[in-house]
């Protein structure tokens, strides 16, 4: 497929993420996209902490995602998944969320996150590669108050007023994640709340660095300097890194985020390193 900056290259990512099954618009096809995609491709905030731009164009995300080998956050990801979808076939249309983790259900939040809804075999399913720590790595059917399994945690949607609540399974604890509804999303939308999240000085994604990495049986999070290692069996190992060396190891090997080599990134990390937990 010749490679154009404004055209998706569908087997580069495929390369990327290590899917090497056919291109067609079927379950299992989408089901084991959505488990490699997040083992493969970081939930990183680099770009935000860093006051570099986060551009959400396609040419933009493959080069970055795919070709340079970073990650990002859930504009990027889902906006990369969303074409890859498209090109293999499938019907998809972008969604937007309310994040309530850790706030109360009737939390009033703006509308910050970004999933996927996808049309398989005639049913509705929610995609979303793209939250974090808790990022799904099974696409989930629209179906309510019905706990379903994924290579992790098991997860189900309920119902919160009009909306539908994400809702995960963690140490026998239901945790809501968030609220959405089926009201379809375009680019500018997006734009505007990357551009918001990005930018604004109390955005969580300015102020501190966030990464997450899933694994077969077992989650990477990090926040600041602390690494969590969250085993499938409930187990979480935790370890200080305490020096920019450290910091910028755990990124590219546990992380897998090929970084750039920028005097400010390593100041940062090393700031980062040095503060307290």
């Amino acid at each position: 497929m010749k490679r154009m900056q404004d055209e998706f290259d569908l087997g580069a990512y495929f390369e990327r993420i290590g899917y090497g099954g056919p291109a067609a618009p079927r379950l299992d096809t989408l089901r084991e996209i959505h488990r490699l995609h997040p083992q493969e491709i970081a939930f990183e905030n680099l770009n935000p902490l860093m006051h570099w731009p986060v551009p959400l164009d396609i040419g933009s995300l493959q080069r970055k995602l795919v070709t340079q080998q970073r990650g990002g956050y859930c504009y990027e990801h889902n906006l990369l998944l969303k074409r890859a979808l498209e090109h293999i076939g499938f019907r998809v249309a972008g969604l937007a969320a309310r994040v309530l983790l850790n706030l109360p259900e009737d939390a009033v939040r703006p509308r910050t996150h970004m999933l996927l809804q996808v049309d398989v075999e005639d049913e509705i399913w929610i995609a979303d590669v793209g939250f974090g720590g808790m990022t799904l790595t099974a696409p989930l059917r629209l179906v309510e108050h019905v706990p379903q399994s994924t290579p992790h945690e098991p997860y189900r949607l309920m119902r919160l007023g009009g909306d539908y609540a994400l809702q995960a399974q963690v140490r026998s604890e239901w945790r809501t994640l968030y609220r959405f509804d089926l009201q379809e999303q375009v680019l500018p939308d997006y734009e505007l709340a990357s551009w918001h999240l990005s930018n604004h000085p109390e955005s969580h994604f300015v102020q501190r660095l966030i990464a997450a990495r899933t694994a077969p049986q077992r989650r990477y999070a990090l926040r600041q300097n602390e690494l969590a290692i969250h085993d499938a069996d409930g187990g979480t190992e935790r370890r200080s890194l305490t020096s920019a060396k450290a910091l910028r190891e755990a990124l590219s090997e546990t992380f897998r985020i090929a970084l750039p080599e920028s005097p400010a990134l390593d100041a940062r990390l090393k700031e980062i390193s040095q503060s307290p937990p």
